[in-house]
């Protein structure tokens, strides 16, 4: 049964941060923690590991750890499952830690999309599917069987290539915003890239539509990045033009055509880290990353985009009371909260994943 969450729920941060140094020493090498960017700053200090959820999964499979704790979102803690070894066991601090986005494709709604689709072509000849690591473990697995992959913020460009290599489309889900501001970047006009809409019939697209089409996107966004706004880049420059604007890939076309650069958060991070001594940069990604910024370049100038806070709030839910209960069971020899990905969707996604690290080398 292990121990009760609600023992925790009332102690203060302070005793939480000395029982879980304590808790983390007595493991020792048995326990990996994961921290991804946008994670709050009272957890993400006790990582081990601290990046992108990819990056963090690799770097756990690769430890030595019996456990493999992620503090970041239920898909995360899927991808580490699947790429880790056999004996190791990811668990998720909280399982109401997911992500809107992600949520916003699921399997029964992408295979009755690709079933409309291949009313008007044959979809597994000529369209190849292609989802961001952001999204479920048995979307990767339908990539996989059917000759497609996936991608990530920092690849989407090279998958995207390697996917037209295959089919002469692709269905890109669930970030419709990754999805068109990789292929404008590429060269592919606006016009050649349509949104599909899963709640109308055939995604709200005409036959001649989809015909035409380059990159089908699905109808999915991130909550966090659609806060940004043109304007607020507009009132930025006003104030400050020598300023530079820097947003990430899951915002909105408009707002990564007025940035400066655009790329994922490692791209931000070492941008900022690189600049000169006195440069200012407005950011559009989640307020956790952009004030760790702050905080770690003091000599910069660093500005949030938007006006009202925006956090990734079923990240946020992850505490430094959840990540104890999962640590002090541990301890006591017990496992809760961990994250089983079925034999059969890890094989799938597995293919795909390892697809797409072939395209990224």
């Amino acid at each position: 049964m292990g121990i009760s969450i609600e023992k925790f729920l009332s102690l203060n941060d302070v005793q939480c941060e000395e029982r879980i140094i304590a808790a983390k020493a007595i493991l020792g090498k048995r326990l990996v923690i994961l921290g991804h960017h946008y994670q709050r700053d009272d957890v993400f200090k006790h990582a081990d590991y601290t990046g992108d959820s990819l990056k963090l999964s690799r770097q756990a499979a690769q430890s030595k750890a019996d456990y493999i704790i992620f503090c970041g979102v239920h898909f995360m803690a899927e991808v580490a499952d699947i790429l880790s070894r056999p004996d190791q066991i990811a668990i998720l601090p909280d399982l109401t830690a997911g992500c809107s986005m992600a949520d916003m494709a699921d399997l029964q709604k992408v295979e009755q999309a690709w079933k409309d689709l291949s009313v008007v072509l044959n979809a597994d000849e000529h369209i190849t599917p292609m989802t961001y690591i952001n999204s479920a473990a048995d979307l990767k697995a339908f990539c996989g069987h059917h000759g497609g992959v996936v991608c990530t913020s920092t690849n989407a460009q090279h998958v995207l290539e390697w996917a037209f290599k295959q089919r002469d489309k692709v269905l890109f889900f669930p970030d419709q915003h990754l999805g068109r501001n990789t292929g404008v970047r590429m060269g592919i006009p606006l016009e050649q890239i349509v949104l599909w809409d899963f709640d109308k019939p055939n995604g709200g697209l005409t036959v001649e539509e989809i015909k035409a089409a380059k990159i089908i996107l699905w109808d999915g966004f991130c909550s966090v990045h659609q806060q940004f706004m043109p304007e607020h880049i507009d009132q930025y420059r006003s104030t400050y033009p020598e300023g530079k604007v820097i947003s990430h890939p899951e915002a909105s076309f408009e707002v990564c055509q007025k940035s400066d650069e655009v790329g994922s958060t490692e791209y931000i991070i070492n941008m900022v880290k690189a600049s000169p001594k006195g440069a200012r940069w407005l950011i559009g990604t989640e307020v956790n990353l952009v004030n760790r910024l702050a905080q770690d370049y003091p000599d910069k100038f660093i500005h949030y985009m938007a006006p009202i806070v925006c956090m990734c709030s079923t990240m946020y839910r992850i505490d430094p009371q959840h990540l104890l209960w999962i640590l002090e069971n541990l301890v006591a020899g017990h496992v809760v909260n961990q994250i089983k990905v079925s034999p059969q969707v890890a094989k799938g996604a597995r293919l795909a994943l390892e697809r797409m690290f072939k395209v990224s080398r």
